[in-house]
């Protein structure tokens, strides 16, 4: 066994490794607590493995003996599951369908990965609309089509899904990408009472102005799909209005074009309901996930049925070898259940809602402090710039709290589900002597 001070030095003879300095210890965390085997340390976790990690670890229901067995199964086979059909992946199926998928959202694709996620969701657009309109109107390559998308947005690093993203130059330059229509960001600023705090309504009209240019003038006849994070999460915890997001759905329909939300990270009940689009009221077309949900994938409407041989229909138009994970089917069904046994998605709302208002009192006496804001696990505030929010960070590392970057200046928090209301005060509490620049925890 590795001595736990030396897997830094292993991992970077072999590969970049400037990840946290921790070494997470798999038997000893628990709930909300990593433990770092390198320093025999715990550490307060608003990090969640980037929001993929929900119910704290080694919780007990997942160490019940028949889940354990059949997670063992699974992951002593790992069949091809777009070919190769079992109980265990019928039974995901239907507990998915039953407990996170919305009404009216029939059809499921399955798959390894966030990012190919989104771009399965974008080529179903793409096939959608290129038989929606006539296949005599697209370039045989289908290069003609183009996805709407969004200033600070971040769907992913590969293929299709890196022509969308552009939250920081070091994760896409020199790497080719499509030139797409990419649109103004109406993002909320809220004061320390959460009420809107600038002028979004100026910010929603230069984006409506840019989507209508977009789709009356070069972009013509092109757009497949309105691509959009209904919470923009890497790119600076950024919420919208329902009203920009009605917008979306309005022009989605009078344009040909498919609505896709990127629920990667803000979906399955990290906002206190199964999906963040939800608490806004308007409906997408398609939504891709990943994440907590452990298998990835997207769930589509019916409006895809306007063309017969859409790709939930016509075999081979999208797929993949392993069609998501086995393994990860079965931990995703048993994390339903916990999550619905135990009321998860009531216990972050309340939680999230106490974290938000404990960081606005903090706020109230450490001006650099901005723009607090959330909903259920999701939350964040800004600071004046990256330096200081580094600075912060690594003070809040100091005193046992994990939190992550995100935007230009924005600290993020992803809390576990499990978190209880004495721990949200020790995180608030964590926040406060970092901002106080108070001594590190010995």
């Amino acid at each position: 066994m590795i001595d736990p001070k030396q897997v830094h030095d292993v991992l970077k003879a072999h590969q970049l490794a400037d990840g946290f300095p921790v070494v997470f210890d798999l038997d000893r965390s628990h709930g909300c607590w990593l433990y770092d085997s390198r320093t025999d340390t715990e550490y307060l976790d608003c990090f969640t493995c980037f929001a993929a990690w929900p119910i704290g670890y080694n919780h007990p229901g997942m160490k019940e003996p028949r889940f354990v067995a059949e997670l063992l199964r699974a992951a002593a086979n790992n069949p091809s599951n777009s070919d190769l059909y079992t109980t265990q992946m019928a039974e995901f199926v239907d507990t998915f369908a039953r407990h996170a998928t919305p009404p009216g959202f029939p059809y499921h694709f399955w798959i390894s990965g966030g990012t190919l996620a989104v771009e399965n969701a974008m080529k179903a657009a793409f096939d959608w609309k290129a038989r929606k309109i006539g296949l005599d109107k697209v370039t045989d390559d289908g290069a003609s089509l183009v996805v709407l998308h969004f200033r600070q947005a971040f769907h992913g690093r590969s293929g299709y899904a890196l022509s969308c993203t552009n939250t920081a130059t070091d994760k896409t330059a020199l790497f080719p990408k499509f030139r797409w229509p990419r649109i103004h960001n109406p993002a909320i600023v809220f004061d320390l009472d959460g009420n809107i705090a600038n002028d979004v309504e100026k910010e929603e009209r230069r984006a409506v102005a840019e989507i209508e240019a977009a789709f009356r003038g070069e972009w013509r006849g092109r757009i497949a799909a309105i691509l959009i994070e209904p919470m923009q999460s890497e790119g600076g915890d950024n919420h919208f209005r329902p009203q920009f997001l009605a917008h979306l759905r309005r022009f989605a329909d009078e344009n040909e074009a498919l609505l896709i939300f990127d629920e990667v990270q803000t979906g399955f009940f990290g906002s206190g309901k199964p999906w963040f689009w939800q608490h806004h009221g308007v409906a997408p077309d398609l939504v891709s996930f990943g994440k907590k949900t452990q298998v990835c994938g997207i769930y589509a409407n019916r409006r895809i049925d306007e063309v017969a041989d859409n790709v939930f229909h016509k075999p081979s138009r999208i797929n993949s070898t392993w069609g998501g994970n086995l393994t990860d089917m079965v931990r995703s069904r048993r994390l339903i259940e916990i999550i619905r046994d135990e009321q998860l998605a009531a216990n972050v709302t309340r939680t999230g809602a106490q974290f938000v208002a404990g960081l606005r009192e903090v706020a109230k006496k450490h001006r650099e402090m901005t723009n607090v804001r959330g909903v259920g696990s999701l939350v964040s505030f800004t600071l004046p710039d990256g330096d200081t929010r580094a600075e912060w960070v690594r003070r809040m590392r100091d005193h046992h709290l994990m939190a992550l970057f995100c935007g230009p200046s924005s600290v993020r928090f992803r809390l576990p589900f499990v978190m209880s209301g004495r721990e949200v005060d020790e995180a608030v509490a964590r926040v406060a002597a970092a901002a106080d620049n108070a001594p590190p925890r010995g």
